[in-house]
């Protein structure tokens, strides 16, 4: 993947709505979302909704299909993937500690932290 085609995904992401979309149609799968379902569960008109998945469209973040009545959408997970490894390719390269490569493909190890809930984009104060 070239730099600007991941500078372009990244900030296709880089919106709150937007990454909450992504987010969502991830955690569903294959089978994906219903645009309707979609906006129900994100709490977001559907114009709203429209504008979004356009941008993700876009971006090769998502797919459609109608499906009956319904357009169905869906993560890309092969632009997912291309992203995470364009990202994480060198990762800790100049690190003479660095395993990576020695016992599997990990990147660094991660630092523990304490895990936060990130606010919903979606909801109002």
């Amino acid at each position: 993947m070239e730099t600007k085609i991941a500078a372009s995904i990244l900030a296709s992401l880089a919106q709150p709505t937007r990454l909450d979309v992504f987010r969502a149609l991830v955690v569903a799968g294959k089978p994906g979302l219903a645009a309707g379902a979609l906006a129900e569960k994100l709490g977001v008109s559907a114009t709203v909704l429209s504008f979004h998945l356009k941008e993700l469209r876009f971006a090769q973040l998502i797919d459609s299909e109608q499906q009956g009545r319904f357009i169905i959408y869906r993560a890309r997970f092969d632009t997912m993937n291309a992203l995470l490894s364009f990202l994480t390719e060198n990762c800790c390269a100049a690190d003479p500690r660095s395993t990576k490569g020695v016992d599997d493909d990990t990147c660094c190890p991660p630092v523990a932290t304490k895990k936060t809930k990130r606010p919903s984009s979606s909801t109002t104060p």
